[in-house]
């Protein structure tokens, strides 16, 4: 196909792409990822030199990760694949005796944690993901890349990819628009900030987590818990914690102890796995333990109350 460009990649332990990746996917409609019966995944994505579609094709048999890329990034995305995948995650050390964690990491022995190198790719979703249902920001997420990104290049578009809108475009959408994406006031004005300094936050990935960790949460509208869903993700940070999560304290907790816990009990659960603490969070995930729910869910909003932008800085 014309403008493709191909690598073939051999991760040196038998790596899960689609595990691996799983974290980057924003909900099942998400316009950015997609993944084929077979198992290839697909994403759009906003590299330093333009946009890019990339597709990973895992070749377990034969040790292999093929990967294809179309589009302005499309070196770039290529460069990036083994980091994605987690060639740069470091596990060394983390040997959970807690039974249920010490079953989850038999279960997931491979797993990784990745690095996209792209923080504003991350940081978009998850200021859209404050104090929110997952479905109410899957939904404003998708509806802002179909409003205001572009198509993946080459065979992406052909697949249904799409790419995030640049900063410079968050930048220039007008507050009424953001309303009618139902993005409240608060999140909105918490990306236009992150977007004016978009190049800025580009240049943390490498940087010590700490840093990385004061410079995101020097932003209006960004904190702990925003800032950890980013670090995560694009910087490969295995040790940030989602606290001030809606269910993931709860979850931790139910699945170490039998009881759900706050923050606070969080963070001491957690504290003996450092520098792996974000491991056991995600184990869990993907484990799929969560504490037994008896009572309503959170429902979704039906209005957008003006809100101070400290109510929503997670």
């Amino acid at each position: 196909m014309e403008g493709e460009q191909e690598r073939v990649w051999r991760p040196l332990w038998p790596c899960p792409v689609g595990v691996t990746l799983s974290v980057l996917r924003k909900g099942p409609a998400d316009p950015t990822f997609r993944t084929d019966p077979d198992g290839t995944i697909w994403r759009g994505i906003r590299t330093p030199e333009g946009p890019a579609t990339l597709r990973l094709r895992s070749r377990a048999a034969l040790g292999e990760v093929h990967a294809s890329a179309w589009g302005p990034g499309a070196d770039w995305a290529l460069a990036s694949v083994p980091a994605l995948l987690g060639a740069e995650d470091d596990p060394s050390g983390f040997a959970p005796t807690h039974r249920v964690l010490a079953d989850a990491h038999r279960r997931r022995p491979h797993w990784r944690v990745c690095r996209t190198g792209l923080v504003m790719e991350a940081l978009l979703p998850a200021i859209i993901e404050q104090k929110v249902t997952g479905q109410e920001a899957f939904a404003g997420f998708r509806q802002l890349v179909h409003r205001f990104g572009e198509r993946a290049p080459g065979a992406g578009a052909e697949r249904g990819v799409w790419v995030q809108p640049a900063a410079e475009t968050l930048r220039m959408v007008a507050s009424w628009e953001w309303l009618h994406l139902h993005i409240d006031p608060a999140r909105s004005r918490a990306v236009v900030r992150a977007a004016q300094v978009a190049t800025s936050l580009e240049r943390t990935v490498g940087l010590p987590a700490d840093e990385v960790d004061r410079r995101l949460r020097s932003l209006p509208g960004v904190g702990v818990w925003t800032s950890a869903e980013v670090r995560f993700r694009a910087h490969g940070d295995a040790d940030a914690v989602s606290f001030g999560d809606y269910h993931i304290a709860k979850n931790v907790g139910w699945a170490l102890t039998g009881a759900e816990v706050d923050d606070d009990g969080l963070a001491e659960l957690l504290e003996p796995y450092r520098p792996h603490r974000y491991r056991v969070q995600r184990l869990v995930e993907l484990a799929g333990l969560s504490r037994p729910r008896h009572g309503p869910r959170m429902a979704p909003r039906r209005h957008l109350p003006t809100q101070h932008p400290s109510r929503t800085s997670r």
